[in-house]
């Protein structure tokens, strides 16, 4: 039997582009070659898309874009092309795919951008669909439609930056909805990146300011007290969704950020997480319930607060991170499958998904 041709994305124009770098490292290192054959294609943070054949190890420090043998990728939203157009030394091929593997974390590729690409090219693409994406990645529109679907999320408050008047009104309007501690988060920058923890006036304004940085739209959230706890979703439907037993964070810092999810590894994970068998029931009914309520296909890793009264769901996250300290994989692991296994079911779910639409 032909291998499958399989296309793996990765860097991208995101505050992620390191993290994708190392995530990626792991994917392409840990996919099955006997079944699978895989074509790397990196984004650099300028937004250029290059076809990347070198070794994968110089992926993970950025040093991939030196490559002499690196050139120009374009994948093709022509149906009849199903690929990667290639050009480099006077030459122009198309390079059929399979499926699209995108290992891009944050905007610009975990945002519905580039799977919306390969729902034009009529390419399977691995994990959520371009609508499902978009609605996880804004956390405005995550807490809406959780909401609707009447699942506990934390009160919060949505402000723009053209919609409201000046910083001042803007504190005005989260303080009349929110008690401090308030947590301020970018709505679309994900991964903690740009989130700030305040307790009076002046921090507010200085935590909108470095949330306004990484977008135009602010979520303001009220702080939850609470075990964190996480739990990996795979699947397309109800009929065959998996939720694994979920897994808790202890940040070493008290706060889990982007330093301590990525970079520092000195968190502590626990599997399973330490609340009652109750409360894993529950939680894992929750996420599988979220899951469809987003319309999510593939994976996703869904993110909770333990408190005293409830579960209290925090964000989803469509694709979650693929590093050796990340908790998806880890979570998987736990229930069974291997990292290999899990990407490799990762794929067959995409070309799944694809064949049933």
């Amino acid at each position: 039997m032909a291998k499958q041709k399989i296309a793996v994305i990765f860097g991208g124009v995101s505050s992620e582009h390191e993290i994708s770098l190392i995530s990626a490292y792991s994917v392409l290192t840990n996919i099955p070659k006997e079944k699978y054959d895989v074509m790397c294609i990196g984004i650099t943070k300028k937004g250029h898309w290059m076809y990347y054949p070198g070794e994968y190890e110089n992926i993970k420090d950025g040093t991939w874009e030196n490559n002499p043998d690196c050139c120009t990728a374009i994948l093709s939203p022509d149906r009849v092309h199903k690929g990667i157009i290639v050009i480099g030394n006077n030459d122009v091929y198309l390079r059929k795919v399979d499926v699209v593997f995108p290992v891009l974390h944050g905007a610009n590729g975990e945002d519905g951008s580039v799977q919306g690409l390969c729902q034009l090219a009529g390419l399977p693409c691995v994990g959520c669909d371009m609508t499902a994406s978009a609605i996880c990645m804004d956390k405005s529109l995550t807490h809406t439609v959780l909401d609707a679907a009447g699942i506990r999320t934390a009160p919060f408050v949505t402000v723009s930056r053209h919609s409201i008047g000046g910083l001042e009104e803007i504190c005005e309007t989260i303080e009349n909805r929110l008690n401090y501690p308030i947590y301020v988060k970018p709505a679309s920058a994900g991964s903690s990146v740009g989130v700030s923890r305040v307790q009076n006036r002046d921090e507010l304004k200085d935590g909108l300011k470095k949330a306004f940085a990484h977008g135009d739209k602010v979520v303001a959230e009220q702080e939850i007290v609470g075990k964190e706890v996480e739990c990996a979703v795979l699947g397309n439907n109800s009929k065959d969704i998996l939720a694994s037993i979920p897994g808790q964070i202890t940040p070493a810092d008290g706060f889990y950020d982007y330093d301590a999810k990525y970079k520092n590894g000195t968190s502590v994970l626990d599997i399973p997480a330490k609340i009652t068998d109750e409360e894993i029931h529950k939680l894992r009914e929750i996420a599988k319930k979220a899951y469809l309520a987003c319309g999510c296909t593939g994976m996703s890793r869904v993110d909770f607060f333990v408190t005293s009264d409830g579960i209290v769901l925090n964000e989803i996250n469509t694709i979650p991170g693929f590093t050796p300290i990340s908790m998806y994989p880890k979570l998987m692991e736990n229930m069974g499958i291997t990292y290999s296994a899990l990407l490799d079911r990762l794929i067959q779910l995409a070309a799944e998904q694809s064949d049933e639409e």
